[in-house]
C-alpha cells in the first residue's frame, strides 16, 4: 500500500505541475500533507516537515548566500569576459547561441554546484534568446542536461555520496567513467546542435545590426549586445530599439511580431539583461583580480572540503559585499537586487522539504525501493550494473541524491554482490541518471535555473524530461559498450 501511495503522490505531483494546476511551491507543500493523511500518519506531519527542513537547512543556507555571492560577482563584471567571447562565437545564429549555452553551461559546471551554473549561464544567455525570439525552454533544458553530465565530477556530489555509501574511492568510481561521460556530453551539444537548426529554421538569421537594430559604426556588437538594456532611461531605450530590430529582422525573414509583443519583451529584456550593461555602475574593474583570486580560493577551498560550504560562501558573501561595495548603502542595494532569487529559491527548498519529509518519514520512499528491487528476475542478476544504470534514471528523479544513494544503492549493490557483480560497477552505474536529476523538481538549482530565465516549471519538466532521459542511456550505452558497466 505504501508503495502504491508513494508513487501515486509523485505522479499527481507531477500531473499537477505539468498541466499547471499549481505552482510547484503550492504542490510541493499540499500533495505531500495530503497523502501523508491517507497513509494515517497526519498526526506526525509536522515531525516529518521539522525533520526535512532540518536536513534540508543547509543547502538552503548555501544556496542563499551562494547566490548573493556570484550575483555580486556578475555585478562588478566578473564574468564579462567569458560572455563576451561566447557572444562572438554565437552572434546572431540560433544554432550557435543553443550550442554556447552547452559549452558554456559544461565549463562552469566545473566549479561543482548547479545554482551558480545556472546563474552565469542564464545571465549571459537570457539577452540573446530574448533578442532573437528564441525558446528560453531550450536554453534551460540544454544547460540542465549539459550540467547533469558534469554534476558527476568527485566534488559535485553523486559521486562522493556513491564512495561513501559503497565504502569506495571516488576516483576508482569517477575516473573510469571519463569516457562514458565525455560521449554524454558531446550527446548534449549535438542535441544543442540540432535544437539550434530547429531554431535557425524556425527564426532565420539575422545579423547582429538587424538583431540588435543597430547601424553600421556602433561599437563592438558583443558590447552593444550585453549593454542594450541597462539602468536608466538610456539603457530602456536601447533595449527597446534592440527587440525593435529583431521584430523588423524577422519580419524580413517572413515572420509577423506583434508590437506589443516586441514591448513586453524589452520590458523583460530591461529586467534580464541589466546586470551584463557594460556601463553598470556596479562594475568593478580595478577590483578585477581581487574577485578572480577570491572566486578561486573559494572554490579551491570548496573542494578540498576545509569549511562546510554553507560556510564557505557566507564568508564569500560577507568579504565580497564589503571589499566591493564598501558603503553601507551599496550594500543594501546590491541585497535587495538578489533577495528575489535568494526568497524564490530558498522558498522552494523549504516547500521541497515537505515532500522529502513525508516521503521519508512514512517509508514510503524505502518499501518503494525495495518493491522495484524485489522485482527484478533472478536471471538479471549478473546483469546488476545494467539494472543499476536503468533504475538511477526513474530514482534519482523522483528523490533526493541522498536518498538514491545512502537508501537504494546499498540495496542494489548487495544484489549485484550475490551474482559477482563488483561495487565498484554499481557505483559507477549509478551515475548514469544525473542527466536527468538535475531537471528534479527536488533539486533546488533547477529553481534559480527557471526562476532567472522566467519560464514555466511544468514546460521546462515536459521540454527536458524526454531528452535528458536518453542523455542518460546515451551515457549508459557508452558504459557498457567501454566494459566499465
Amino acid at each position: 500500500m505504501l508503495t502504491i501511495l508513494g508513487f501515486g503522490m509523485i505522479a499527481t505531483f507531477l500531473v499537477l505541475i505539468m498541466l499547471k494546476k499549481m505552482s510547484p511551491m503550492a504542490a510541493l507543500v499540499i500533495v505531500p500533507a495530503l497523502f501523508c493523511v491517507l497513509v494515517g500518519k497526519g498526526s506526525h506531519l509536522g515531525d516529518y516537515v521539522l525533520k526535512g527542513i532540518g536536513s534540508l537547512a543547509p543547502t538552503a543556507a548555501m544556496l542563499m548566500f551562494a547566490i548573493v555571492y556570484f550575483g555580486v560577482m556578475i555585478d562588478v563584471g566578473l564574468f564579462d569576459p567569458i560572455v563576451r567571447g561566447i557572444l562572438r562565437f554565437c552572434k546572431a545564429d540560433p544554432m550557435r547561441v543553443v550550442v554556447g549555452t552547452a559549452v558554456l553551461a559544461a565549463i562552469v559546471s566545473l566549479d561543482g554546484d548547479g545554482s551558480t551554473t545556472f546563474m552565469i549561464t542564464v545571465s549571459a544567455m537570457v539577452p540573446l534568446y530574448r533578442r532573437l525570439k528564441m525558446s528560453l525552454v531550450i536554453m534551460t533544458g540544454v544547460a540542465a542536461m549539459a550540467n547533469g553530465v558534469m554534476n558527476t565530477l568527485p566534488w559535485g556530489g553523486p559521486t562522493a555520496r556513491a564512495a561513501t555509501a559503497l565504502k569506495l574511492d571516488a576516483g576508482d568510481i569517477f575516473v573510469p567513467m571519463i569516457p562514458a561521460l565525455a560521449v554524454g556530453l558531446l550527446f548534449v551539444i549535438g542535441l544543442a546542435y540540432v535544437l539550434g537548426l530547429r531554431e535557425r529554421k524556425r527564426l532565420g538569421v539575422l545579423t547582429l545590426e538587424q538583431a540588435l537594430g543597430r547601424p553600421d559604426g556602433e561599437p563592438e556588437p558583443e558590447q552593444a549586445l550585453i549593454g542594450s538594456a541597462g539602468a536608466g532611461s538610456t539603457a530602456s531605450g536601447a533595449a527597446s530599439e534592440a527587440v525593435a530590430g529583431s521584430a523588423s529582422g524577422a519580419a524580413a525573414d517572413g515572420h509577423t511580431v506583434d508590437a506589443g509583443d516586441a514591448q513586453a519583451g524589452s520590458r523583460e529584456d530591461d529586467a534580464s539583461s541589466e546586470i551584463l550593461d557594460p556601463r553598470r555602475a556596479t562594475l568593478r574593474p580595478r577590483l578585477y583580480w581581487f574577485n578572480a583570486a577570491l572566486t578561486v580560493a573559494l572554490l579551491t577551498l570548496l573542494i578540498c572540503q576545509t569549511l562546510p560550504i554553507p560556510v564557505l560562501f557566507l564568508l564569500g558573501a560577507a568579504i565580497a559585499l564589503t571589499v566591493n561595495f564598501p558603503h553601507m548603502p551599496d550594500q543594501k542595494a546590491r541585497i535587495a537586487a538578489h533577495a528575489e532569487n535568494v526568497l524564490n529559491v530558498s522558498g522552494m527548498v523549504f516547500a521541497a522539504a515537505v515532500f522529502t519529509g513525508v516521503l521519508t518519514g512514512t517509508g514510503m520512499v524505502e518499501e518503494m525501493a525495495r518493491t522495484v528491487v524485489d522485482s527484478v528476475p533472478d536471471a538479471m542478476g549478473p546483469h546488476m550494473g545494467l539494472v543499476t544504470g536503468v533504475l538511477s534514471i526513474p530514482f534519482t528523479y523522483f528523490m533526493s541524491n541522498d536518498g538514491f544513494y545512502f537508501g537504494i544503492v546499498p540495496i542494489l549493490a548487495e544484489a549485484g554482490a550475490a551474482h559477482g557483480v563488483s561495487p565498484l560497477e554499481i557505483a559507477r552505474a549509478s551515475l548514469v541518471g544525473q542527466a536527468l536529476h538535475m531537471s528534479s523538481p527536488l533539486v533546488p538549482a533547477v529553481y534559480v535555473l527557471v526562476g532567472m530565465a522566467k519560464v514555466e516549471f511544468g514546460d521546462h519538466t515536459r521540454f527536458t524530461v524526454k531528452w535528458a532521459a536518453l542523455t542518460s542511456l546515451v551515457v549508459l550505452g557508452a558504459g557498457m559498450l567501454f566494459g566499465i558497466i
